[in-house]
């Protein structure tokens, strides 16, 4: 529709054009990754359905009970009661269903109540599968996809806020969800934030410093200091290659760097390349050999010290770990101690995720990844989207294309939707030798950069953060590393989850976690004898590196050295470049 005029004057034009929003809604999601899912749903709940001949008697009792509800919820609404006595409700903390309509209003009343009551049934049936592990865990998760996609809030003409909204603005706001929706399907995504809020370099990733060197894998950035004397050893980050080194530095009160540096710290970051299909032949030896060690190198020439401390996030985490693997092999006691943030060394339990990995879904992903040369960061981002699809899907489904909103600024979500490829080479080798095959937590089984490496090698100092609510890195999985590593090992339990837990600025003072705990008895024992702390983890885990930081000596007042010159200032070209 040209103008909004149209839209209400007919009401049969009017629920036909809604019915077209939503079924555009579809297609975005479809073409984001949702046709898998109800591919895969269908397939399951084949399997499933053909297995329950059986033994029937679990379906028989789960759809007796399910009709049982349905009398009552068709009584109450005969009755007047559905609002007052309402047979099935959100669990908590669901806020679709926020709306007074959705209580107040009969037939939204029985819309959503009817939702609930097949989405238990469903969820009930999935949930009694008695299938193995894996294959269960799949069935549950594709089950609440479904769920969740066929919810009637996603739809125009099932959601009564979206109907509101419509004709409080005569169709307007149907006019602007379309625009929205066109947008994004041009770029590929759902718009998250307010992308025109953040310039990086401008008001995020601010923190003041410069490119003093780089090769094909990486730029390193060395920040400027705050205080007039530093640690003389300095701290080098290794961010993740999944997304983009500034989640670490968004903006001044919530940067993990400027806390860092304002702590008087000589601070360095890597900044790693976004590859292109011209670099699809990039392995995981390169991120290693030409990657963290020329970046170890680089800063030890630079500051003239023979030690350096390495700080590390998630996949960043498990590289670091890599190479003090195999700088152990070679005898190089270059780095003093290690920080390993939500990282996964051993993938026994690779938490959500395990619903996209196994030898089937592997297979076809790397045959995927190998035509094109590229895991495109798009796809990426979709999947870890899914893991919180009410949360990071739907919800902006319906506020930017059904209710015509833009969604606020945000600098999270910002970066979350700036995402990186994974070069061919590296992506394969990362979720079949790790994922699938586990090797990293097994002496000898890896060779990189011509080591056989073996975890248990580490021996400096190693502090482990890890968040209690965390579904990409689950904490009991990161917790398996304090038992390889042979050093004196810290194990932080932050609260909150893989972002979230991490980025806890000190001068906020929010959310809690745990430390102390007995060691070398499991997960479960360690929490059970742990102490609880108010507040940040930033605080602890900076007493603990100061003891290992050096003398203070005065702050250098250049960057780089005769052999390290500033080559640009920070954030450097190689953040800037974009998937899309």
């Amino acid at each position: 529709m040209e103008n909004n005029s149209n839209i209400l004057s007919n009401p049969q034009e009017f629920i036909n054009y809604l019915n077209q929003e939503s079924q555009k809604v579809l297609d975005m999601y479809s073409s984001a990754g949702s046709e898998d899912i109800f591919k895969q749903f269908t397939q399951s709940w084949t399997d499933l359905a053909s297995r329950s001949f059986e033994d029937p008697t679990v379906w028989v009792r789960a759809i007796t009970d399910y009709q049982q509800a349905q009398m009552n919820l068709w009584q109450n609404i005969f009755s007047g009661k559905s609002a007052e006595s309402p047979v099935a409700q959100p669990l908590k903390g669901d806020r679709r269903f926020a709306a007074e309509e959705w209580s107040q209003n009969p037939v939204f009343s029985y819309i959503k109540q009817s939702y609930l009551l097949s989405s238990n049934l469903l969820n009930e049936m999935a949930s009694n599968a008695n299938l193995s592990e894996n294959e269960q865990k799949k069935l549950e998760f594709y089950t609440k996809q479904y769920i969740d996609a066929m919810s009637p809030t996603n739809f125009a003409v099932t959601n009564p806020e979206v109907l509101q909204q419509a004709l409080e603005t005569k169709g307007q706001s149907l006019i602007d969800g379309l625009q929205n929706l066109l947008g994004d399907v041009e770029k590929g995504r759902i718009t998250m934030t307010d992308e025109s809020a953040f310039t990086l370099g401008e008001n995020i990733a601010t923190t003041e410093g410069a490119v003093v060197f780089e090769n094909e894998m990486l730029q390193l950035i060395q920040y400027k200091p705050t205080t007039e004397q530093v640690y003389s050893r300095p701290t080098l980050i290794v961010p993740p290659c999944i997304n983009k080194f500034y989640i670490m530095d968004l903006q001044e009160h919530n940067s993990y760097v400027k806390y860092c540096v304002d702590q008087g710290q000589t601070v360095f970051l890597v900044s790693w390349v976004n590859p292109t299909i011209d670099q699809r032949d990039i392995s995981w030896d390169d991120y290693v050999g030409n990657g963290t060690l020329k970046a170890i190198d680089a800063v030890k020439q630079i500051t003239e010290q023979e030690k350096i401390n390495a700080v590390s996030w998630c996949i960043g985490g498990t590289i670091l770990s890599s190479t003090l693997a195999v700088m152990a092999k070679r005898k190089d006691e270059s780095v003093a101690s290690a920080t390993f943030l939500t990282t996964l060394t051993d993938f026994t339990d690779p938490g959500d995720l395990c619903v996209f990995i196994d030898e089937q879904q592997v297979k076809q992903l790397t045959q995927k990844v190998d035509d094109e040369g590229l895991l495109n960061g798009r796809n990426l981002a979709t999947a870890f989207n899914m893991l919180r699809s009410n949360d990071l899907v739907w919800s902006y489904v319906v506020n930017n294309y059904l209710k015509g909103q833009n969604p606020a600024p945000f600098d999270i979500l910002y970066w979350n939707g700036d995402s990186t490829n994974l070069p061919a080479k590296m992506y394969n080798f990362y979720i079949n030798e790790m994922y699938i095959n586990n090797k990293l937590s097994k002496p000898d089984a890896l060779t990189i950069c011509g080591e056989k490496i073996n975890l248990r090698d580490i021996t400096i100092p190693v502090y482990f953060l890890s968040t209690i609510e965390d579904h990409i890195a689950p904490w009991k999985g990161t917790f398996k590393g304090t038992e390889m590593m042979q050093g004196k090992i810290e194990f932080v339990l932050g609260a909150s989850g893989h972002v979230a837990g991490v980025i806890n600025p000190a001068s906020k003072n929010r959310r809690n976690y745990w430390t102390g705990g007995e060691l070398g008895q499991g997960a479960d024992h360690w929490l059970e004898t742990a102490e609880r702390q108010e507040g940040s983890w930033w605080p602890n885990w900076s007493k603990w590196i100061k003891p290992k930081a050096g003398k203070k000596v005065d702050a250098p007042k250049t960057y780089g050295n005769k052999t390290f010159k500033e080559i640009e200032p920070a954030p450097g070209r190689y953040v800037a470049t974009r998937v899309d």
